[in-house]
């Protein structure tokens, strides 16, 4: 998959009232973090099984933060996953407690830009991307985009009970990048202010990502 990371810094207060109760904040720097992340889905389906050429590949993005379980386990907590996959939205929903929206959407990738768009239709049609980034030089991974970016499990709540997946993939190659256009509704759905200034842009070509079944924490 590959996928661009745009992060903005956010004040701790706006960002732990919109969480579950059992999720602890995790900041890095004074803030709290923010992420809008569209990317590519490819070949998704059940391990040893060859994933269907419609089903298995399509665009989504995502709206997130970062936090820290009960147990002390260190993941993400998701504001809203849009796909443009119905049926991905119903099996995020029924099997992984996880709030997916569906969306009609687009990307685009050619060797100096990279284009998502996307325009919610389902349960509601407040979400919206329109976004243009130049990818750039590969970077070395640093403390802060170790936080950010090294995030192997999310947190659910399913049954009105927290749960919990883990998540097995290599990390992230990273590369920076340029926002070109920026337009954003999904920080403003979740029920943030609107973020100030420019993003810290990350993008990746992708690695291979394994989702584990949630378990209750």
């Amino acid at each position: 998959m590959s996928l661009t990371f745009l992060h903005w810094r956010y004040r701790p207060e706006d960002v732990r009232r919109l969480l579950p109760v059992g999720l602890e904040l995790e900041t890095f720097d004074g803030s709290a973090w923010v992420a809008v992340a569209p990317f590519l889905i490819e070949g998704l389906g059940p391990p040893g099984i060859p994933a269907p050429p419609w089903l298995g590949r399509f665009p989504e993005t995502n709206c997130r933060t970062y936090v820290r379980g009960p147990d002390g386990g260190s993941g993400v907590w998701f504001f809203s996953l849009e796909a443009a996959r119905a049926a991905a939205v119903m099996g995020g929903r029924l099997f992984y407690g996880l709030p997916y929206m569906w969306a009609r959407m687009r990307m685009e990738i050619e060797p100096d830009r990279v284009v998502y768009r996307s325009s919610r239709l389902w349960p509601d049609r407040a979400g919206c991307t329109d976004i243009e980034i130049e990818p750039g030089q590969a970077i070395i991974t640093d403390e802060m985009a170790t936080f950010l970016t090294a995030r192997y499990r999310l947190y659910s709540v399913m049954g009105g009970r927290l749960a919990c997946a883990e998540v097995e993939h290599a990390p992230w190659p990273l590369q920076s990048g340029q926002v070109i256009r920026m337009k954003q509704t999904l920080t403003a759905a979740a029920g943030l202010p609107e973020p100030s200034g420019e993003p810290l842009v990350y993008f990746s070509p992708g690695v291979h990502v394994r989702v584990a079944a949630p378990h209750r924490v």
